[in-house]
């Protein structure tokens, strides 16, 4: 039998947002010899258990980067050996639901996965929608932004809480005493933060404006966007109109877009000098559209504004009567409206005493360390970006926290147990890492738990965007630092992606 002709039961979601299911033995077996298969080589993700119902509505309900590329290459984690011939070869399924029966279109093979396209459903899920998106599906030329727009929003978030789970118990061995509710929010129009890419195709005298292709790197032709704010999507067609105009046309590559409080910030990547024409066209559109124009002639610290007068951008933190100021190529989070919930959370769950010291690891530009600094008696905030660290102390300032939260250039990726104790005990710990991890943070804390004598927090908050990373860091936690885990859930930052953003909280175990 072809393997295409088989009916395949999706089991799960992997990391990427494609159905998860495995080919019997058997089947898997006649696959691999109808294809002379080799026995090199693959890798898979560990199936989870998939969405079944949505999630119970929490305490934190607000208003609600995900990846501008297509999918890996190929799954990051394998079974045991042997693990195909006994339980059949697992076949990652783009647009394949769990609960769902279906056939699918190979594209790639290897000895234990397989990599596909559905091509019919014999028995869809009851949270398959239809997308609201024209260009989101699996047809050629599709963008590859969104990854699950045909799951309810709903099922999404349980689907991102069960690889959570499934992360924490597979990878480290550790189990939450307590799942929290999940932070969820708005699932269109909430992306403040925006990298597009620019493209002047010459062959067909147009340029493109937008993310790129599914597993491509080609730029879609897109029209609209409705995860991104209503009025950011209605600029797409202009700004193609507008850097066709352009002198400079096949020499920018991209437009990054950020939203501050009532302002919207388009920051125009160049390769060469603008020349004034160029200028003029870029100042009438800003003028017509209510836009800043930022320019970006090199790396991040050559943003400057077009016209002088526009001020940095802002967001507030109301629960905690804070403005922070940024420039529109500073880390922020993409959803604005759900940072405000997480931040308000993360300082709930740490708990921060008015006699206490706290260190927020990876500060950025002061977003919890400002809100922790309102509670507790003394924060320290450190970075690796001197000048994020320069914006964290301005805002400090500005807001009249100065006295209270203190500011530091760390390279955090090659702490060391003496560097760390050097740094003082503290009560508590925000730890806010990118995609990396906080791996050296963690090793220190568990080198000098097992020197013994000093004094570790009470508590770590971690706010992780990698499941896998948080997994690993979380193991050296609770196996080889002295904590457990005691709570953990998940922050719906990035619907309709496969991006996992959560919150676990540690406490030092007894004894």
């Amino acid at each position: 039998m072809d393997p295409g002709d088989e009916w395949l039961e999706v089991e799960s979601l992997d990391l990427e947002g494609r159905g998860v299911a495995r080919r019997a033995p058997a089947a898997a077996a006649a696959a691999a010899a109808a294809t002379g298969e080799s026995s090199g080589g693959g890798t898979v993700g560990r199936p989870g258990k998939g969405p079944e119902e949505g999630p119970e509505e929490g305490t934190d309900e607000g208003p609600d980067e995900g990846s501008d590329e297509g999918p890996s290459e190929g799954p990051s984690e394998g079974p045991a050996p042997g693990a195909a011939e006994t339980q059949g070869k697992v076949v990652f399924i783009e647009g394949a639901l769990p609960g769902e029966r279906v056939r699918a279109r190979v594209l790639r093979r290897k000895s234990q996965w397989e990599q596909g396209e559905v091509t019919a459903i014999a028995r869809a899920s009851a949270q398959r929608v239809v997308p609201r998106c024209p260009h989101f599906g699996l047809h050629a030329g599709a963008c590859g932004g969104c990854k699950v727009q045909h799951l309810h929003p709903w099922a999404q978030v349980a689907a991102r809480q069960r690889v959570l789970e499934d992360g924490l118990w597979h990878l480290a061995k550790v189990r939450p005493a307590r799942i929290l509710p999940p932070i969820y929010g708005p699932a269109w129009g909430y992306r403040e933060r925006a990298r597009l890419s620019v493209r002047w195709v010459a062959k067909k005298g147009t340029v493109l404006v937008g993310f790129h292709e599914r597993r491509s790197r080609y730029v879609a032709d897109m029209h609209m966007c409705p995860v991104l704010p209503e009025a950011v999507s209605a600029l797409l067609v202009p700004l193609r109109a507008l850097v066709g105009a352009l002198a400079v046309r096949e020499r920018v590559p991209q437009i990054e877009l950020a939203c501050g409080e009532g302002t919207l910030a388009l920051v125009l990547r160049h390769l060469e000098p603008l020349p004034p024409g160029d200028l003029d066209l870029l100042a009438g559109f800003g003028r017509a559209h209510g836009v800043q124009w930022w320019l970006q002639p090199a790396g991040p610290d050559s943003v400057r504004p077009l016209d002088e007068r526009d001020r940095r951008l802002e967001y507030r933190l109301p629960e905690f009567g804070l403005t922070l100021s940024f420039l529109p190529t500073d880390f922020t989070q993409v959803n604005g409206q759900i940072n405000g919930v997480l931040v308000a959370r993360a300082v709930r769950l740490l708990a921060p005493q008015p006699h206490e010291r706290v260190i927020d690891w990876f500060c950025g530009l002061g977003n919890f360390t400002l809100a922790l600094a309102t509670r507790a008696g003394r924060v320290l905030g450190l970075e690796g970006s001197a000048a994020l660290v320069a914006r964290a102390q301005a805002n400090a300032q500005r807001n009249g926290l100065a006295s209270r939260a203190g500011f530091a250039v760390r390279n955090l990726f090659e702490l060391t147990a003496e560097a760390l104790a050097a740094l003082g005990s503290a009560d508590g710990w925000l730890i806010d890492p990118p995609r990396e991890g906080a791996f050296a943070l963690v090793r220190a804390t568990a080198d000098l738990h097992a020197a013994g004598g000093w004094r570790a927090p009470r508590r770590i908050v971690y706010v992780s965007c990698n499941p896998a990373t948080l997994a690993r860091d979380a193991g050296l936690l609770v196996h080889r630092a002295g904590y457990r885990c005691t709570m953990a859930g998940v922050v719906n930052m990035f619907p309709h992606t496969a991006h996992v953003e959560s919150v676990a909280v540690f406490e030092r175990a007894p004894g």
